[in-house]
């Protein structure tokens, strides 16, 4: 029996060793993520054109940020440049609002989307209803609950044209309004500064590509050219399908941090933080269940296991080797993802260091987020935005590869 306790202890402080190395690559890469990723409003102006901006703003049921949004928009410094808003169906006071807009200020121009063909994700059919009435040459992607610095239309487009690029996107400050959701997206933050850094969107010799849904600018040649969003129009994460497009099509990306320029709503409660999770975790099944299975307990083992396993063994302490090493190394993978936790919320979020004692429970909450993707990725209710929700029994998705 000792023998066989001895095997378990080992095995499970063998895999702590990997979970403590993972965290330390995860945490030396948020902070090269930090500290080397470019701004958006620092750089050597060389634009000597202005061109068109259409910003296109689909918006279904957002009658409590609009304004706010808005008010952003028309303030902007930037003079060619006009506001396709597009009221998505709203079943609120979202088209009136829109209408009472454009009729004060001329550079809203209000559209009514046409009922969603089947086969298409609400915002993507409602993004491609703006697009039929753009006129610029450049296209700013937006969302209704995106609050905007009066200059940064300004900056993005100089700064798109001073390094020639074909699209650009900006990292957002991330707005949070209740505890769940303050104690949970910095567990999900910490995976943003491995795979999908924006060093590595930056890097032309790396596969990854995405946009910021809140904001990015492209030219209206580029965005023609991958397919508009009728070329990723089953996707859930479409901001990250278009991105990809573009990386892979060799066009020229940028991310860039605006997160002093740029404020935007992750979750708004409980119930938008339990969908946007799921939301992330069904596109990886759709593709290929094994390996989303496979992932799904890679991020049970790194977010959450070893709190349980240096509780129990602290509760309830062996004098055997081995059960001492177990515990040693469960409480250094503790502290590691503590210390993870800790940087992206006072660094990456700015939010009040309190919220990353919760890092357990933030975690508990991603994987049982996570879980609840998986199990419900083939219903016919998998995916819920804006009051709609979608089967995605026949959907392909390519926004997060596996």
């Amino acid at each position: 029996m000792d023998l066989i306790l001895d095997i378990f202890n080992y095995t499970l402080t063998a895999i702590l060793i990997g979970i403590c190395g993972a965290w330390i690559f995860l945490i030396k890469s948020m902070l090269e993520s930090f500290r080397l990723t470019p701004y958006l409003d620092k750089f050597e102006n060389t634009s000597k054109t202005n061109p068109k901006v259409s910003i296109i703003l689909p918006a279904r049921n957002e009658e409590e940020f609009i304004e706010k949004c808005l008010d952003s928009l028309v303030k902007q410094n930037y003079e060619n440049y006009e506001i396709i808003v597009v009221d998505d169906s709203s079943e609120d006071k979202t088209g009136e609002i829109i209408s009472e807009y454009a009729k004060k200020y001329p550079k809203i121009i209000p559209v009514s989307a046409s009922p969603k063909p089947d086969g298409w994700m609400g915002k993507n059919w409602a993004c491609m209803e703006g697009y039929k009435k753009a006129t610029g040459e450049l296209l700013l992607f937006t969302d209704a609950d995106t609050k905007h610095a009066e200059n940064v239309i300004t900056l993005a487009v100089t700064h798109l044209n001073s390094f020639g690029l074909d699209a650009l996107s900006a990292i957002p400050k991330m707005l949070t309004f209740d505890f769940w959701t303050n104690i949970t997206l910095p567990m999900i933050s910490t995976f943003l500064h491995t795979r999908f850094s924006a060093l590595n969107v930056n890097n032309p010799e790396k596969k990854t590509g995405y946009f910021f849904g809140s904001f990015f600018i492209l030219k209206k040649t580029t965005y023609q050219e991958v397919g508009t969003h009728e070329g990723v129009k089953q996707e859930i994460i479409e901001d990250g399908a278009l991105g990809k497009k573009v990386k892979e099509a060799g066009y020229k990306m940028k991310m860039v941090r605006g997160e002093h320029l740029i404020e935007a709503i992750w979750a708004r409660d409980k119930g938008t933080l339990w969908n946007a999770l799921k939301r992330l975790m069904v596109p990886l099944y759709l593709q290929s269940g094994k390996i989303a299975i496979g992932i799904f307990f890679a991020i049970v083992f790194l977010l959450f296991i070893p709190f349980p396993i240096f509780t129990i063994s602290s509760i309830f302490p062996i004098e055997s080797i081995s059960a001492k090493i177990l515990c040693i190394a469960s409480a250094i993978a503790s502290i590691l993802i503590y210390i993870g936790a800790i940087i992206e919320v006072k660094i990456g979020l700015k939010l009040k260091l309190a919220y990353a004692i919760f890092a357990p429970v933030g975690s508990l909450v991603v994987v049982l987020g996570f879980l609840s993707g998986l199990l419900q990725a083939k219903r016919t209710s998998a995916v819920t935005w804006r009051g709609r929700s979608y089967s995605m029994k026949d959907h392909s998705q390519s926004s997060i590869s596996v």
